[in-house]
């Protein structure tokens, strides 16, 4: 017992001290942080709060990264999910093909294939655009999106789609009408998921995009990184406020997100 308390603390220390860090910077100015990086600021101030929204076109920087991120979840949870129905309804040897074709593409790491997406992206005028980024991001999550939806929908009950197929029901209906609402509390995990990913995503964005005014709020977090001094605290204040709806928004699905993940543990 003692010894699994003490690794419980370890553990909670790990954790929390990264987050202190980054909670007592904000309020501290570069002079108190170079001063005392670690210590509580003797003096709190929120003018770093001021500056980055002052100093910087922020609600520009959210606007797009609430288009990408909107824009790839939603398009990668409908081509997902309807090639996983396809995947299901094909079964046998067809859907055991068509499921290894789209998650091989988990096998090769993203970061290997970074020359040969730019050349790709500049040849087809997808570069420097946020549709072209959604399309690219979309493209790089599909796999994993069907790997993880098609495990879901193989847990629903063969029979009652075979019910609703009797009952005359066309591949479409018994896909949107029986297939989507049994399977709503796995794509609300998977969204939760991939909004995670796309929302803090910083490498690809930074293949694609360079005009200042097409920055997502990760890229323009950068602009505070210099070349030999870094503003450590307007940097880790863009860190805060750019976490912040993201928080929000996973407090608001949370029960949605465990939902769907005890629903497999139960079921299996």
């Amino acid at each position: 017992m003692h010894v699994r308390r003490t690794i419980i603390v370890c553990y909670s220390l790990i954790i929390v001290a990264p987050l202190y860090f980054v909670f007592v910077t904000v309020f501290k100015s570069s002079q108190a942080f170079y001063a005392s990086p670690l210590g509580w600021p003797a003096a709190p101030t929120l003018d770093n709060l001021g500056k980055l929204f002052a100093g910087q076109p922020i609600w520009r920087y959210f606007w797009n990264s609430i288009q990408v991120t909107a824009g790839t979840v939603l398009l990668v949870l409908l081509l997902g999910s309807l090639i996983s129905f396809a995947i299901i309804r094909f079964g046998g040897a067809a859907g055991t093909v068509l499921f290894a074709i789209f998650t091989a593409g988990l096998i090769v790491p993203s970061q290997v294939n970074m020359l040969t997406i730019f050349a790709l992206a500049r040849k087809l005028y997808l570069s420097d655009h946020l549709g072209g980024l959604i399309l690219v991001s979309t493209a790089l999550l599909l796999p994993l999106t069907v790997f993880m939806l098609t495990g879901f929908m193989k847990l629903l009950s063969r029979e009652l789609i075979e019910a609703g197929s009797l009952d005359g029901c066309g591949e479409w209906s018994l896909y949107w009408r029986i297939t989507i609402p049994l399977t709503a509390p796995s794509l609300a995990a998977t969204a939760t998921f991939l909004l995670v990913m796309v929302w803090n995503d910083l490498l690809i964005p930074m293949l694609l995009l360079n005009g200042k005014s097409k920055l997502t709020l990760p890229l323009a977090m950068l602009q505070f990184r210099g070349e030999y001094v870094t503003d450590y605290p307007m940097l880790l204040t863009g860190v805060v406020v750019t976490s912040l709806p993201l928080v929000l928004l996973f407090l608001f699905l949370q029960r949605y997100f465990i939902a769907g993940l005890t629903e497999g543990a139960l079921k299996g």
